[in-house]
């Protein structure tokens, strides 16, 4: 029997049948002149040789209903730009390049830097933003969709699904989270199955009830790297620079919208994308960065709200967490035989060990610094510093792209 539980605090939307696609395809193709769509892919020049970035492209020429792709480029040259500006050439949907690396772009953001409101370093927390800033100062979006460019599983429903919730007016979202299963001959999401899942259990037992971690622990995929949003969303909320994106956006949109405006919806029976290193021994490359770095920002999002995490607490939360972690391997073991899937139990300790490490570290930059991470500038505050940011924005975006700022 399909699972249609719904929880107490935002909606779940379930894959139910195999039916659904072409009505919402139907749907939301009669939609797209009221609810423009465009799909943002934060991304380097490599991912174009790889396969899952042409399958997502080839699978977007079939796509008729969002008008517009940004791919945010990090890290390239300027022939790198060029090359990548053939790939997507013929792409029959208006396809737009954000080059990161532009000289003119670079020197518009060092403003920003300049006047004290941080950008955070390079990565895809600033593309994220750097190209939700471009899609407003277009100012024909109704609805961005953000989603990774390593996706080995993409689909036209894939999209559908994730943007369906926010653009059918009959709806009242304003915010669609993917989830799905990640699992191939194995059980993969690491990261949320490993650490997500028992460090919130163990915040649970160590803070006890609290709205914010109750709304934390109703979405089933908080990693997940998919999500779609009404677009004067993007103007309040604030991103991170860092691996903290995908939970520090959930806590944003805690922030500013209620509960019943906010869905998660069930996108694939199955994904599969690029799989990060654990990287056990250093902690700025791999998952252990990954980890280092969302705890810190959940750890950040928890005192905003009130909570008071001193010395004591977090020594008792970590040795909670490894608990809950440790137990929770045992109820995976248990899946993964009943499926027939490889599982190996060294191997998910092993994940455990170095995530414990990495919020023992987490904890002590707490505690020295309980403001920091700092987040990115929200575009509000940008357009008020700086009333012509998003004109020129747009216009070094529109030459990159030979095309005229409009």
């Amino acid at each position: 029997m399909p699972d249609f539980r719904q929880g107490s605090m935002i909606a779940t939307l379930h894959m139910l049948g195999e039916e659904g696609f072409p009505k919402i395809e139907r749907e939301l193709i009669d939609l797209r002149r009221r609810h423009r769509t465009t799909v943002v892919i934060p991304a380097l020049f490599s991912d174009f040789a790889r396969p899952a970035m042409k399958q997502i492209l080839r699978v977007l020429e079939e796509v008729e209903f969002i008008q517009q792709i940004v791919i945010a480029l990090g890290g390239t040259s300027a022939s790198e730009f060029q090359a990548a500006k053939a790939e997507v050439k013929n792409h029959p949907l208006s396809v737009t390049l954000l080059w990161m690396d532009n000289p003119r772009l670079r020197k518009l953001l060092k403003k920003i830097q300049d006047a004290d409101l941080y950008l955070g370093p390079d990565g895809k927390g600033k593309s994220c933003w750097t190209s939700f800033g471009f899609v407003l100062a277009q100012g024909r979006t109704q609805v961005i969709a953000l989603h990774d460019s390593d996706i080995k599983t993409y689909s036209k429903e894939m999209l559908a699904r994730l943007i369906y919730p926010v653009v059918n007016p009959n709806l009242t979202f304003l915010f669609s989270k993917g989830y799905y299963a990640r699992f191939t001959t194995k059980l993969h999401g690491r990261v949320t199955r490993l650490f997500i899942a028992p460090l919130f259990h163990a915040l649970e037992t160590v803070v006890g009830a609290h709205p914010f971690l109750r709304y934390l622990n109703a979405f089933r995929y908080p990693l997940a790297g998919e999500f779609a949003l009404d677009v004067d969303l993007v103007r309040v909320i604030r991103f991170p620079g860092d691996w903290g994106l995908e939970v520090t956006t959930l806590y944003e949109i805690y922030r500013n919208i209620a509960e019943k405006r906010i869905c998660q919806v069930e996108i694939a029976r199955q994904y599969d994308h690029k799989h990060q290193a654990l990287s056990p021994k250093d902690s700025g490359t791999g998952l252990h960065k990954m980890v280092l770095d969302i705890s810190l920002n959940i750890l950040k999002n928890l005192s905003a709200e009130g909570i008071v995490l001193s010395w004591g607490l977090l020594k008792t939360l970590q040795k909670t967490y490894r608990k809950s972690a440790e137990d929770i391997i045992a109820n995976y073991h248990a899946d993964a035989m009943i499926n027939g899937l490889t599982f190996d139990r060294h191997e998910e300790e092993s994940y455990v060990d170095t995530f414990t490490r990495a919020l023992i570290t987490a904890s002590e930059r707490f505690l020295r610094d309980p403001v920091g991470p700092r987040m990115l500038p929200n575009w509000n505050r940008i357009t008020s510093a700086y009333p012509d940011f998003l004109a020129q924005l747009l216009e070094i975006v529109s030459a990159d792209n030979d095309r005229e700022a409009v």
